[in-house]
């Protein structure tokens, strides 16, 4: 079995690990015990989940999946389904997702009657080494990602990578670039490491997973609420999800997964911190060929950069109106709270959107 021990939760991995939590449940620690999925995993993951928790009668509550019903309205199919099934105060919600159930479960949860148990089982990459630890939880509101939520604990966090094998290339790259953010913000060389390998998805098992949670780890438990230095992880965010929220409402853009963003965010980030003489040139350009390769960059055309300038502005980092942004300064080396103009943004747009076009006449 595998643990990692956080402040105030445990992740578990391995055989055991079921063993154990089926035992808790067992013994009367819950009175009612509900199961959150999609249709996703509804289909792919439940049935293995049965099969690790095979003496549980769990209440099953259904919702739609992606980003664009991360909002109250399925919030409130959430809790009807809780008073529905007579669910109390001594009752536990496990999370059988990705991000979006994570973070829309564990706030349901937490909220209703004013918090209960809850245990994450991320099904995804990107869950599992990024949302699935930080006890940050939160839905989506008037087009702003995240921007209601709360900081909480779950009791515990299971991470099954054999859940993997239901996903696309697609998910596999998009929980690849948090792994990616991790190794850039404080693993230079394990970055190496990755640029060495014959295809990225060999970079892709139990070992690294849980290298990944580590460092996400010591950034949250030396800054829990996001004062200072775990500002670090958002490295591509700013922009990055701006990029997500626009591309999910502009029909005549292509929807873009989390971390395909915060890849194009990592890469407009860097371009930032080159202009302001924080990024060696080098480093630079080894990190933006490298998420090119990896990554399908679009181009950004300059009718969206006011929305997403405006998006940035409304950015919960932000203090006083002023951007505030996590650069790197080094391969492995970060500072956060750098002051960035919206000059600087459309500046780096532009550059973007001129490397993209040398890159597809480069292939």
């Amino acid at each position: 079995m595998r643990v990692i021990e956080l402040a105030d939760t445990t992740i578990l991995s391995g055989v055991e690990a079921w063993t154990k939590l089926e035992q808790l449940i067992q013994g009367g620690s819950w009175s009612r015990v509900a199961v959150l999925v999609d249709e996703h995993t509804r289909d792919l993951c439940l049935p293995a989940l049965r099969l690790l928790l095979p003496s549980l009668d769990l209440i099953e509550i259904n919702i739609s999946s992606g980003e664009k019903n991360k909002n109250l309205l399925t919030c409130e199919q959430i809790w009807k389904t809780m008073l529905d099934n007579q669910m109390d105060r001594k009752s536990l919600l496990l999370n059988l997702g990705g991000g979006v159930i994570g973070d829309m479960g564990g706030f349901c949860a937490s909220t209703f009657m004013r918090g209960i148990d809850f245990v994450q089982i991320p099904t995804t990459l990107l869950s599992m080494v990024d949302a699935s630890v930080g006890s940050k939880l939160g839905i989506d509101f008037r087009g702003l990602k995240n921007i209601i939520g709360l900081f909480n604990d779950p009791d515990l966090v299971m991470i099954h990578p054999e859940f993997l094998k239901t996903l696309s290339k697609g998910e596999l790259r998009s929980g690849y670039a948090e792994m990616l953010k991790h190794l850039l913000i404080a693993d230079a060389e394990s970055w190496k490491n990755f640029l060495a390998a014959d295809n990225w998805r060999d970079n892709i098992n139990h070992d690294t997973i849980f290298a990944s949670v580590s460092i996400k780890k010591r950034f949250v438990e030396e800054d829990p609420l996001e004062q200072g230095v775990r500002k670090a992880l958002n490295y591509g965010h700013t922009v990055g999800h701006a990029i997500e929220s626009i591309c999910l409402v502009h029909e005549d853009l292509p929807n873009l997964k989390h971390g395909e963003a915060v890849a194009l965010g990592m890469i407009i980030a860097n371009i930032v911190a080159r202009e302001k003489g924080m990024l060696s040139k080098t480093d630079m350009e080894e990190i933006n060929d490298y998420l090119l390769s990896v990554y399908k960059a679009i181009k950004i055309p300059k009718r969206f950069w006011g929305n997403i300038l405006s998006m940035v502005l409304h950015d919960k980092k932000n203090v006083a109106g002023v951007i505030k942004m996590t650069l790197l300064t080094d391969i492995g080396d970060v500072k956060v709270n750098i002051d960035v103009s919206p000059e600087e943004i459309r500046f780096a747009l532009s550059a973007y959107n001129a490397l993209v076009a040398a890159n597809k006449v480069k292939k």
